[in-house]
């Protein structure tokens, strides 16, 4: 027998870089701190088979509601992948609709495009491509088992583009680069579902295994409560949707401020919200105090700016009332076996209910427990005497801020507020 020819040999050697690739993929990908890595990993392969890749992109959709797409980007030249988080505003952009990715995501498994300079190209990024050197492109279709399709899009830099053998053995590694991309993605959407639904640190205990009902700990924290006043004549007068918007909006204010200063919120209960400032053995807890309260503060003038804007819309002002006090609270799954909630219950949480309750009988934004102001060491704190609470046997001193807060149109709190949404 002869040797083979040298096109035969080269279409050899590019079946055995697949399957090296392929192997690579399935037994390290998964492996990999995330899909940014393994495109990493990836291009060195390629570069090594010879595949002298000058940009690599993928897009891959997810369940996020801020989030509609995770894209990955790379351009020769630059150190590593880049991952960006895309928002669902682009679904309806010239960049998403006039994209080819865009026939990726319709049904189609490949599009290639030769960027040669008499070619006539049909989408505006591949001109922008040709102009910044590339040569061709190619996009291939990952289908996963739910049927989602995530494009990854490759360019060549050198003349005469990708050769034949090279997409073929492009095609070839699509198979074991769905099955990683796959796996991180669900990797991700776990985490991020979880994340949203439960809050970041109750969604780390439940996947580092603690999913039993009954598996909880005690901790001592800051419990914030708070709710928004005449919200039960709100929900009753106004239409589903402006509701939504009034909640939305106040639970932005109350939620960006929660988490810039390292809260987390457990529950939204109707238009009350429950977070929890936790003090672990190694903190102060004044410290902590200092967090929560400026929380307080900064979701203050979150609801300031939000009924300026109301105003100035012609729409009533939307008043709220918050607690925080600070004690020992068991923390973990309580719930029935097929439906569990992660949260924190105890007599501290009672209390901290009871003060926000109170908070709007006294037309004041924010009060402290006396154990909070003990604890704080923020001179602004006053005592506003003792009161009584339902359910607590004796009247409990409280506090606010010296610089007062009192509620918009304090005059008018609890009153009805549905005039306008």
């Amino acid at each position: 027998m002869g040797l083979p020819s040298p096109g035969r040999h080269l279409i050899f050697s590019s079946m055995s870089d697949a399957s090296d690739i392929s192997r690579w993929l399935v037994e390290q990908g998964s492996d990999q701190p995330d899909m940014r890595r393994v495109f990493d990993g990836l291009i060195e392969r390629l570069h090594g088979a010879g595949i002298p890749i000058s940009r690599l992109t993928c897009g891959e959709m997810t369940l996020h509601p801020e989030t509609l797409v995770v894209g990955y980007r790379w351009n020769k030249g630059e150190p590593m992948v880049r991952a960006e988080e895309i928002g669902h505003y682009v679904a309806n952009t010239d960049g998403y609709l006039n994209n080819p990715f865009r026939l990726i995501y319709d049904g189609e498994d490949m599009i290639r495009r030769p960027l040669t300079p008499d070619a006539a190209l049909d989408f505006p990024i591949l001109d922008e491509l040709r102009e910044g050197g590339h040569t061709d492109y190619l996009a291939l279709g990952m289908i996963y088992g739910n049927g989602q399709r995530a494009p990854i899009g490759l360019c060549v830099d050198r003349p005469g583009g990708f050769r034949d053998e090279e997409i073929a053995l492009l095609r070839a590694l699509v198979p074991a680069l769905r099955l990683v991309a796959e796996i991180h993605a669900n990797r991700r959407l776990s985490r991020e579902l979880l994340n949203i639904y439960l809050g970041h640190d109750a969604s780390r205990q439940v996947l580092e295994g603690h999913v039993r009902r009954g598996d909880a700990q005690d901790i001592n924290a800051v419990i914030w409560f708070c709710d928004l006043r005449g919200f039960t004549s709100l929900s009753d007068r106004l239409p589903r949707d402006f509701l939504i918007h009034v909640l939305n909006d106040y639970f932005t204010a109350m939620g960006d401020a929660i988490h810039e200063m390292d809260g987390e919120i457990l529950k939204f209960v109707g238009d009350a919200v429950m977070a929890i400032f936790r003090v672990g053995e190694e903190d102060d807890p004044a410290t902590i105090c200092e967090q929560a309260l400026t929380a307080a503060e900064l979701a203050m003038s979150g609801m300031r700016r939000l009924n300026r804007r109301r105003e100035q819309d012609g729409k009533p002002a939307l008043n709220f009332g918050l607690s925080l006090h600070i004690g020992e609270v068991t923390y973990g799954n309580i719930g029935a076996p097929s439906r569990l909630d992660f949260t924190v219950i105890g007599p501290a949480v009672n209390l901290a209910a009871r003060l926000e309750k109170l908070a709007g009988d006294l037309g004041l934004n924010l009060i402290t427990s006396a154990d909070f102001a003990a604890a704080s060491t923020d001179k602004r704190l006053q005592s506003i005497g003792k009161h009584p609470l339902k359910g607590i046997t004796e009247p409990q001193a409280v506090y606010t801020l010296q610089t007062g807060s009192p509620a918009p149109n304090r005059a008018d709190a609890g009153k009805d507020q549905t005039s306008a949404v």
